[in-house]
C-alpha cells in the first residue's frame, strides 16, 4: 500500500496538518518538530501527491491550453515553442481542443471549474471569444496566440505583422516584373485575412498596378480553394503572371493548377504563400512564402504567463513578433553552379 500523509503524521506523533506545513514551508513550526517530520518522511519514503502539493501552495504548475484542432497544419509549431518553455521551468501543459463542438466546450469549463491549471494558453476556436474573456475578468490568466486581430483590450495577446509580410510578398512579386497576381485569399470573418489582402493590394496600388476584384478570389485555407478556384480563373480567361495565396496549403493547390494547365513556375506564373509550414521547402518547387514565427509566438506566449505567475502584470498591449520573407524557387529561377 501506497505511503499517505497519515503514516507520516502517525509515525511523527503529529498532525496532518503539521505535516504538510512541513511539506509546503508554510507556517511557523518548532525546528525539532520539523526536523522529525523531515526524518520520518525520509525513513517511509513518503512522495506527496504533485497535485495536492500544488493545490495547498494555490498553484497546480500546470498551464492549460486550448486550441480549435491540432489538424491545422501550423499548430504543432506553436504549441512546440509553448511546450519547449512549460518543461524548461517544470511546468505541465494540460491541451484541450473544439473537435466536438460544444461537448468539448464543457468538459473544458469542468476543467476550469476544478481549477486544474494556473492560466490558459488559447489560439481562439470560433465563438469562444467571449467565454474566454469572462474566465479572464473573473481572474483565470489568459493570453492569446495569433488572436485574429480581434484584440480585446482586456486580454493579452501575441501575433505577427501580417499586413507588412503580405507588403514584402507584393513587393518582391513586382521586383521580379510580375504586374498581373492573382490572390486567393482566407475566410472574410478572420482579421488576418484581412490585413493580408490590404497589405498586399495596397502595395500593388501604390506601385500603380492596381489589382482588379476578378483576381481576388474567395478561399478557406485550404489546398482545395487554391486547386480550384485557380483552376477556374483559367477557365475564365483571366490573365495572371503570378499567385498570392492566404497560407501554405491554399498555394499548394494553385501550385497543381498551373501546372495541370501545362503553365511552368515561376517562369509563367511565380507563387507566393503565407505561414511557411515545414510542407513549404518540400513542395515542387519549395515554395516562396512569408515566414510566420510560429513557435516563437509560442515561446512568447508561455513566458508572458510565466513571468505572471511571478508576479509581473500582464501586459496591456499586444507582443508582435514580425513576420519575414523566405525565396524559394517558386518565384526565382534557382541558378545552376558554373561547371
Amino acid at each position: 500500500m501506497p505511503i499517505t500523509i497519515a503514516d507520516v503524521a502517525a509515525r511523527a506523533k503529529v498532525s496532518k496538518t503539521t505535516v504538510s506545513r512541513v511539506l509546503n514551508g508554510k507556517g511557523e513550526l518548532d525546528e525539532s518538530t520539523a526536523a522529525r517530520v523531515r526524518k520520518v518522511i525520509e525513513e517511509l519514503g513518503y512522495v506527496p501527491s504533485s497535485r495536492a502539493v500544488g493545490l495547498a501552495r494555490g498553484r497546480t504548475r500546470v498551464v492549460g491550453m486550448l486550441v480549435p484542432s491540432l489538424t491545422w497544419p501550423w499548430i504543432g509549431e506553436v504549441l512546440q515553442g509553448a511546450v519547449d518553455v512549460l518543461e524548461t521551468e517544470r511546468y505541465g501543459l494540460l491541451l484541450f481542443t473544439c473537435n466536438r463542438g460544444e461537448e468539448s466546450m464543457r468538459q473544458f469549463g469542468a476543467q476550469v471549474s476544478a481549477k486544474s491549471f494556473d492560466g490558459l494558453l488559447v489560439i481562439e476556436p470560433e465563438g469562444t471569444l467571449d467565454y474566454i474573456a469572462t474566465l479572464h475578468a473573473r481572474g483565470l490568466p489568459v493570453v492569446l496566440i495569433d488572436d485574429r486581430d480581434h484584440q480585446p483590450g482586456q486580454i493579452p495577446s501575441v501575433g505577427t505583422t501580417h499586413h507588412t509580410g503580405a507588403g514584402a510578398a507584393a513587393r518582391h512579386l513586382l521586383e521580379i516584373g510580375r504586374h498581373k497576381p492573382l490572390v486567393v485569399a482566407g475566410p472574410e470573418r478572420f482579421g488576418c485575412t484581412q490585413q493580408r489582402l490590404e497589405g498586399f493590394t495596397t502595395v500593388y496600388a501604390e506601385a500603380g498596378h492596381p489589382i482588379p476584384a476578378e483576381r481576388i478570389l474567395p478561399g478557406d485555407f485550404t489546398i482545395a480553394c487554391g486547386l480550384d478556384g485557380v483552376r477556374r480563373a483559367i477557365e475564365d480567361g483571366i490573365e495572371f503572371d503570378a499567385i498570392f495565396a492566404h497560407n501554405d496549403l491554399t498555394a499548394t493547390g494553385a501550385m497543381q493548377a498551373v501546372l495541370d494547365s501545362g503553365r511552368r513556375i515561376p517562369q509563367d506564373v511565380a507563387v507566393v504563400g503565407f505561414d511557411d509550414i515545414p510542407m513549404a521547402a518540400h513542395t515542387q518547387p519549395p515554395l516562396t512564402t512569408v515566414h510566420q514565427p510560429l513557435r516563437e509566438m509560442g515561446e512568447a506566449a508561455a513566458r508572458t504567463l510565466l513571468a505572471h505567475f511571478e508576479g509581473s502584470p500582464l501586459p496591456n498591449r499586444p507582443t508582435v513578433i514580425p513576420a519575414t520573407f523566405k525565396v524559394r524557387a517558386s518565384t526565382v529561377v534557382a541558378r545552376t553552379a558554373a561547371p
